[in-house]
């Protein structure tokens, strides 16, 4: 039903001249005399996979059509909501932002909409406001899988576990948190799936996983069969503290978003899998979308989110467990990397 409502009131908007989303809010349609201007404010192009969403999204923006600005906080709050600040300024028609902090950039949407700019969250949630969009990956289903590939390469043994979460102020780090808490809640209950270990790596960093991974180490001296680490590069900082105890493809260790560097490992054994995630269909989503709020376009959203404030329409793209076996008909296939820097320089 309500998603009937919202093609109700896509086709009412044709008629009127407003753009009515899932959550209610209308703005009023304006006239383009020139190219749509899209801003586009991240949290970090420190990590490969920024480095691949900006160059991705900046693409399908440019082949429809529309003009880009593009800023990059180094995940800094203040400097972000300036950053936003200089892209209100500079007249931009539809901001998309990938929020350091979600909870931080409720700010930044409430200066948008005073300038009358719809606001797209890109991957990450922005919470405790009324954001028009949210484009993202299934994030509860990511963790599901990570949690789930452990569990079942245990074959019902016991299951002697680390957890390395992502970033406190990264709502995506909670929500894969609640995929994994899904499958192992129960088996921690029942005795099969112990966690000797847990924290969170501040800012996703590696060095910070790392030092999660050193404490594990020294806290759990009878040994542990996995760590549990929610993207790659935690994963690579959870390698690297195996490594130098000789424990390296000794343990089973999880990671997400099929980096380079994380292929590599799979490769050569020293990480177990990665969650592959198609940057492409997300970035090309995101930027149809952007575009067409920022022509005051109506959009159907099927899904949406709940962020402590309302229900953010969102659109969901779907994910895939990569390993050893399939990085062929995956990563390689859809061209994310090429076979030859994968496999002449795992490492």
């Amino acid at each position: 039903m309500r998603n009937l409502l919202v093609v109700i009131s896509c086709v009412l908007s044709l008629l009127t001249g407003w753009v009515v989303s899932q959550n209610g809010k209308s703005t009023a349609a304006s006239p383009q005399k020139r190219a749509p201007l899209i801003g586009l404010s991240l949290d970090t192009l420190k990590e490969e996979r920024w480095q691949a969403d900006r160059d991705l999204f900046e693409k399908s923006v440019r082949a429809l059509g529309a003009d880009l600005l593009v800023q990059s906080a180094n995940s800094d709050d203040t400097r972000q909501i300036s950053d936003v600040q200089a892209l209100i300024s500079r007249g931009v028609d539809a901001l998309v932002i990938v929020p350091h902090n979600g909870a931080a950039m409720a700010r930044a949407v409430a200066l948008a909409h005073e300038a009358n700019i719809p606001v797209l969250s890109y991957d990450r949630l922005i919470t405790g406001c009324d954001v028009d969009l949210y484009t993202t990956f299934d994030n509860v289903k990511v963790g599901k899988l990570q949690a789930q590939f452990l569990v079942d390469s245990q074959k019902n043994r016991p299951l002697r576990l680390v957890r390395i979460y992502g970033s406190k102020t990264d709502n995506n780090a909670v929500l894969f948190k609640q995929g994994q808490d899904e499958v192992l809640a129960p088996l921690i209950a029942s005795g099969q799936v112990q966690v000797v270990h847990e924290d969170w790596a501040q800012d996703w960093k590696p060095e910070n996983a790392k030092k999660i991974a050193n404490a594990a180490l020294t806290k759990a001296p009878s040994g542990f069969d996995a760590i549990l680490a929610s993207n790659d590069g935690t994963a690579g900082g959870a390698v690297q503290a195996l490594a130098e105890e000789g424990l390296a493809g000794k343990i089973l260790v999880t990671g997400q978003d099929a980096e380079l560097a994380a292929c590599q490992r799979i490769v050569a054994g020293t990480q177990s899998m990665t969650i592959y995630k198609p940057l492409a269909q997300l970035a090309s989503q995101a930027a149809q979308a952007a575009v067409q709020m920022a022509r005051r376009k109506p959009l159907f959203a099927p899904a949406a989110t709940d962020n402590g404030s309302v229900r953010v329409p969102s659109l969901l793209v779907d994910v895939t467990v990569v390993t050893r076996d399939n990085l062929e008909q995956t990563v390689i296939r859809d061209g994310f990397h090429p076979a030859e820097r994968i496999f002449s320089s795992a490492k």
